[in-house]
């Protein structure tokens, strides 16, 4: 077993309840939670791959001094493959998100402190409790455990946006609570019928069940089982009709808030998503649905943002679209679009995180976020204008950024799976999205400056500018060469197509 694995999950939840503590302690929570925040990606890249089974409890075939003792009629069933206990599974694919994650944590931190002077324990808290969640959601093998960490990860958005205590906060926060009453609901009940098919929560025990002829793979209740973690995971991710609420947590948020609260959403939307395609991806249903919902989420999310006249409510529509591109690539279902969605999603949270933290720069110095009483901040600062410029380019798929790379990715597979359509539809939102971004960098920054344009501050934060020009550097490094990160998936993925 590897020790580290768990050290992934366990260090963020006590990092979270001692700053819970040290509220008020602004130095030494600075300190702690920049040092956990980098120190987290670190293991995640040190830690060698391999499985983690919690208690000890291997299953029986990795005890080859217990299986001599069995009888024989205990050895020739299936109970001797099955897990026992909660494990946890760590590859390139989880080393990858939970390292970028960890990233976009610090970077965001490193803003906030950078433009806060007092800082809250309990927004941190919110923050690494809900790390721990997403983290454990990619390392586990147990859907039930899933389940709990994706209810924790869900009051802890919640509780993010309650403390960024921006106009309207409270009332988004408050929606979002009461649609997750609903949809955690029923993703359990969900689980609960497909434990009641199979009798182990354990995902690998699961999926051989299902694909050894074990059990009925078409049994009513287990398909009732798909639509309901289905749904859960539609309001997990923010996919139709849960789009619109979600992109208001985004609009609602501090733009560091934003930054953290997409990478969880993302993550979370690829836990589960990789989850249910082992388990229900020989269903042609499963295919149909997502690439449906996928296509909704990417049409809606471009022609709400177009028509926004705030930049944040737009960042938020164009967040929740890009979705739909992950999604797409689940449903197409072949290694290379799978391997184009989980891409997608690594660029998607790189990018999204860049353009929150690049736009909220202008709510700054400004005060507001409406794109009709802006203009003329490029002035201000040209070399921070052009770095956002860049980070829209890279998020319409403008080469040679890492957008790009994964959507024309996406294209190729929907052309070789026989969806031109698909690929039609993946390049005209992608153009919808270069014009809308454009639109908004105008309106923002090359525009004649308002006379009534006042400015809160006059200077822009240091720290928030490193942080774009971190972003925008691994953007541009993974679209030069995206086999940084497209092998490791590709490896994952060989093993379950």
């Amino acid at each position: 077993m590897n020790e580290l694995i768990p050290l992934i999950v366990i260090i963020p939840l006590i990092c979270a309840l001692l700053l819970n503590l040290l509220h008020g302690k602004n130095r030494i929570s600075r300190i702690m939670a920049l040092i956990v925040a980098i120190v987290i990606p670190i293991i995640a890249l040190v830690a060698s791959n391999g499985l983690h089974f919690f208690g000890g409890h291997t299953p029986l075939t990795f005890n080859p001094t217990l299986l001599e003792s069995l009888p024989a009629s205990l050895l020739s069933s299936r109970v001797i493959l099955f897990h026992p206990a909660i494990t946890y599974s760590l590859a390139g694919l989880e080393k990858i998100f939970i390292f970028i994650l960890g990233i976009v944590i610090f970077l965001s931190l490193f803003t906030y402190f950078n433009k806060y002077k007092k800082v809250s324990g309990p927004y941190l808290f919110l923050i690494f409790m809900g790390t721990a969640a997403v983290s454990a959601m990619l390392l586990s093998d147990d859907i039930f455990n899933m389940y709990i960490f994706f209810e924790i990860a869900a009051l802890t958005q919640t509780g993010i946006i309650l403390a960024s205590n921006t106009e309207g906060s409270t009332e988004t926060a408050l929606k979002y609570m009461i649609l997750g009453s609903i949809g955690g609901p029923i993703l359990l009940l969900g689980i609960g019928f497909v434990l009641g098919v199979i009798g182990s929560v354990n995902i690998t025990d699961i999926v051989y069940a299902i694909h050894t002829g074990y059990v009925n793979p078409y049994s009513p209740t287990l398909l009732i089982g798909f639509a309901m973690i289905f749904f859960g995971w539609l309001y997990a991710s923010g996919l139709p009709p849960f789009n619109t609420i979600k992109s208001l947590i985004y609009s609602k948020g501090t733009p560091e808030s934003s930054a953290i609260l997409t990478t969880f959403s993302v993550l979370t939307m690829v836990a589960f998503g990789l989850v249910m395609f082992r388990i229900f991806g020989y269903l042609s249903v499963y295919k149909i649905t997502i690439m449906l919902f996928a296509l909704l989420a990417m049409v809606l999310g471009v022609s709400m943002a177009v028509v926004q006249t705030d930049y944040r409510k737009m960042l938020g529509f164009l967040a929740v679209g890009e979705l739909g591109f992950i999604a797409i690539g689940f449903g197409i279902g072949t290694k290379l679009s799978m391997t184009a969605g989980l891409f997608q999603a690594f660029n998607d949270i790189v990018i999204t995180s860049l353009l929150f933290i690049g736009f909220g720069i202008v709510y700054y110095l400004t005060g507001t976020s409406d794109t009709r009483k802006l203009g003329g901040l490029i002035s201000l600062n040209p070399k921070v204008s052009i770095m956002i410029l860049l980070g829209g380019l890279a998020l319409a798929g403008v080469p040679p950024f890492n957008g790009f790379q994964s959507k024309l990715m996406l294209v190729q597979s929907a052309l070789n799976a026989g969806f031109p359509e698909i690929a039609i539809i993946i390049v005209l939102v992608s153009i919808v999205v270069f014009m809308t971004f454009v639109k908004a960098f105008h309106s923002i920054y090359l525009k004649p400056k308002p006379k009534d344009l006042s400015f809160v501050h006059k200077e822009v934060p240091s720290l928030a500018i490193v942080s774009i020009a971190i972003l925008l550097i691994i953007c541009l490094v993974i679209g030069l060469d995206p086999n940084l990160i497209t092998y490791s998936f590709g490896q994952y993925l060989g093993g379950l197509i």
